[in-house]
């Protein structure tokens, strides 16, 4: 039997470390691990969304993507045929952005987010995985790898500036309830994982290593599984 080839992308800054504790059962799957590359001079995110596609050397993959990297797999979509698109703890389109965003984007005030900053361990947490993670820092510290200015910079904006209004109906919304940086209620048509926060693809891999699978397959039903 053909195995379903799955690939994952961690979130804004992340290590591919932060799914260590995703197991989907090798009889049926093989897990692949997308790494941040830093852009190239003046990249759009659809240009490097492309450039990504090289790094998927299977047919017809299931791509699924952590936050900023739910946002990337979405983009990566229109390059290439694929079974399916899950997003964790992310966005389908701009219009699910919290209202901090929105004025963020409009003010431009990302472009004053001092990236000297936001390279220390503690700033990038907060950024990258939400308001509550001080008890956890040095957890976190293993998994927040990407710290390089031109990186951090290019992937700020490009979140902030992520132009979608069009939701892919197609795509696979899973989000916790407790999420701080993409509050839950301003997501629509989504799996909701009850006390999931930002970091959920951590605190919630039984959820998620029980019920990945049946989605995958389209075999997982509404409310069922652990929680």
């Amino acid at each position: 039997m053909n195995k379903i080839p799955v690939y994952f992308m961690p979130g804004l800054a992340a290590s591919v470390a932060i799914f260590e504790r995703i197991n989907l059962p090798d009889s049926e799957f093989e897990m692949f691990f997308l790494e941040w590359e830093i852009p190239l001079e003046k990249e759009s995110l659809l240009d490097y969304a492309k450039r990504m596609t090289q790094k998927v050397k299977h047919k017809n993959p299931v791509l699924i993507g952590v936050s900023f990297g739910g946002i990337l797999v979405q983009e990566m979509s229109h390059f290439i045929q694929v079974r399916k698109v899950i997003i964790i703890s992310s966005v389908k389109s701009n219009l699910e952005f919290p209202k901090r965003m929105l004025i963020a984007k409009s003010t431009k005030a990302y472009k004053l987010i001092p990236i000297g900053l936001v390279q220390n361990i503690e700033s990038l947490a907060k950024f990258s995985f939400g308001k509550k993670v001080n008890e956890r820092l040095k957890l976190y510290e293993k998994f927040l790898s990407v710290r390089d200015k031109r990186y951090l910079d290019w992937a700020i904006e490009q979140v902030i500036l992520w132009d979608r209004t069009a939701v892919d109906k197609n795509v696979i919304h899973i989000h916790g309830d407790e999420d701080d940086v993409f509050p839950i209620r301003n997501i629509a048509n989504c799996i909701v994982v009850k006390g999931g926060t930002h970091v959920m693809i951590l605190m919630k891999c039984k959820w998620l290593n029980a019920n990945l699978p049946k989605i995958i397959l389209d075999n997982y039903k509404e409310g069922e599984g652990l929680q």
